[in-house]
This record gives C-alpha cells, structure tokens and sequence, in this order.
C-alpha cells in the first residue's frame, strides 16, 4: 500500500470520529500541506465517500450525515494488528468466546481484505510459532464481560450470582471498580457496597449479573491491576511461608511474581544476620507499599517475603534460583524440604558419572 493511499485512508478515519474538521488540523494531523488535503478529499469523492465542505469561519469537511462505511477498510498494518490480536488473544486465554468463533472472525477477515495482503497474512500464520505454551482460558460469555464493562465504564452497581473457589453459591452487589485480564483469566475488581470492602471476583464464576440503579466514585489513585495481583497472592491456601531474604526488590520480582507473592523492605535497623534464625524482629511485614518498594527496588537489603501456597515443593527450587541469603521463619516443613534438595544438589555435584 503506497504512503498516499494510507494517508487518504487516514483521512477517512479522522473524518469518521465526526464533526467538522478544518483543513490546517487536517494538514497537521497527516503531516501534508493543506493543497495535498484536498487532493485526498478528491480521492475519496472519486471513491463514492460523501464529504461534505462546509464554508465560513469555522468550515473544513465532515462526512454527510447518515453515512455509513463499509465493515472493513484496513491498511496492512491494521489487518495485522488484528490478526495476531485474535491469535494471542487465543493462545492467552483471554477470548471471551469459543476458539471456532476466533478462527472464524479471522478467517471472514482474511476473506474480505485484498487477494495480496490476504495472503502474506496466511503465509504469516502457518509460518509463525510461539515459544509460549497455550493457555486454555475459559469460553465465558462475551455479554458478561461486555455488560460488566459498561458498568464500570458509568459507575453503576452490579448484581451477581458468584461461585468460590469453594463451590459455595452466593448473590451479592458489587460496585464494579475494573476488569483484569492475567494469565488466562479475566477478573473483576470492585467494592461491597455496604462495607467497602475490596474484592476480586473470577468472571468465569458469575452465572449470572444485572446492572443495577444507582451510581458510585471509584476511589482517587485506585489500581485494579495491583489490586488483583495482591488479592491472588492473599488468597487462603494450605500453607502460609513467611521468608526474609537479603537481596533487592527487583531481583526477588523476577521469581516471585505480585499474584504469589507479597514484599516489604525491612528496615536496616529491624534484623541482623541469617544466623538468627528467624528469631530478628522482621520489622513492617505488611503488603507491598508502592512508594516504599519503588524507592528501594534497586537496592540490596532483607526483605520480607509472604507466601501463600497449596503446596511447599516449588519454593526451595526458587530459593536455590535466587542464590541469595534467606531465613525461613515458617513452616519448619519447609526447611525441611530445603535440606533435601541441598542433599540431592550434593549428591549430584560429588558423582562421579559412573
């Protein structure tokens, strides 16, 4: 596609976001002079596009009212763009429908777009590959996901029926704060309208929703994203770990992400050596404070690290991956099961090969 061509079809675009629009603010926004403007407008006039030019102080062109564009007009680019969303989409999980309608919303793009790009776009997909393992996600409802959207979108209240992790059944009101997609799953954020507590719901386990009357103020500052990160990292498991571990913020991160694990830096003053045991004061051992672990992300120093977990098994792995001093404050099981993997590390290492 020549560089003109995509600028008449930039042209359209702008047009289509409505209301009249001058030819300088044309000129700026396609990086061309305004002459060259309304040689495009000419173009698009020879290709049927109803532009109207409206005179005065305040003229420059609309699209006649009423006009409506036909499904797709895309630029390479754009049919890419959407291509490889579909398919990583897809692969992530985070499709709101069935892998048929993914496959077939792809395959009625490639059928309308042009014979060429068409085809480069095949040859794309059956010669890429992903280094990722496919997530197999969950064919929710897109109405879920839709309506849930547009009522956080206008602050209002929300009613659905909600399954736990437990299998128990419950109804309850929801002040819709956000939507998180993370790692195969969408979440819901949002607050209990009578008590204010902040909660994380799976959308895969809401059978059913209603927007409700009523409206609400998200509170100032209010990150869902963080806030689903540290409600998966509080969720009740069989094992609560507690660990302290002399290294920096960033380089714990890059094992222990923020859905399995909560970080606090340690005050200097708060702890001495590992030699203690797990004894030392381990100082302010709340959740992740933003500011706080920003300001320390890059330095060295003891580190409280929570952990909830099903099972033990993976942290020793991890502990051996950071190689970094580290006290196990509980469950002793865990120490436990660090010995053992120092014992099979040795074994390993002394072997001869026979």
């Amino acid at each position: 596609m020549t560089t003109s061509t995509a600028r008449v079809l930039a042209l359209l675009e702008i047009l289509q976001e409505g209301g009249i629009r001058t030819v300088p603010d044309l000129a700026a926004r396609l990086n061309v002079d305004e002459r060259t403007v309304r040689r495009y407008v000419g173009h698009l006039l020879d290709l049927g596009v109803p532009v109207d030019s409206v005179r005065g102080r305040y003229g420059g062109y609309r699209l006649a009212p009423g006009y409506r564009m036909p499904p797709l007009m895309l630029t390479d680019e754009e049919a890419l763009a959407v291509l490889l969303g579909l398919l990583a989409g897809q692969r992530a999980g985070l499709l709101t429908t069935s892998a048929t309608a993914s496959e077939s919303a792809a395959a009625k793009l490639r059928r309308v777009l042009p014979k060429a790009l068409g085809q480069r776009l095949e040859a794309l997909l059956e010669t890429a590959d992903f280094t990722a393992r496919p997530r197999s996600g969950t064919a929710l409802e897109a109405r879920v996901l839709l309506d849930l959207a547009e009522a956080a979108r206008h602050r209002r209240p929300v009613a659905i029926s909600y399954t736990d992790r437990t299998g128990r059944s419950s109804d309850r009101t929801v002040l819709p704060y956000g939507l998180v997609a993370h790692s195969g799953r969408w979440y819901l954020t949002g607050a209990d309208p009578a008590g204010g507590e902040v909660r994380t719901f799976r959308l895969d386990r809401i059978a059913a929703m209603t927007v409700r009357s009523g409206s609400f103020v998200v509170p100032e500052g209010f990150d869902p994203a963080a806030t689903v990160l540290e409600s998966l990292a509080h969720t009740p498991w069989t094992h609560e770990v507690s660990l302290r571990i002399h290294d920096s913020v960033q380089h714990i991160r890059r094992h222990l992400p923020a859905d399995i694990a909560t970080l606090s830096v340690i005050p200097a003053t708060a702890t001495t050596t590992p030699d203690d045991a797990g004894l030392a004061d381990t100082g302010d051992t709340s959740s992740d404070d933003p500011s706080a672990l920003a300001a320390a992300d890059e330095r060295t120093g003891w580190v409280h690290v929570g952990i909830r977990a099903e099972r033990l098994d993976w942290i020793p792995p991890v502990l051996a991956a950071l190689d970094r001093p580290f006290v196990i404050e509980h469950p002793t099981a865990l120490r436990d099961l660090v010995r053992a993997l120092a014992r099979r590390l040795d074994e390993c290492a002394t072997a001869d090969g026979v």
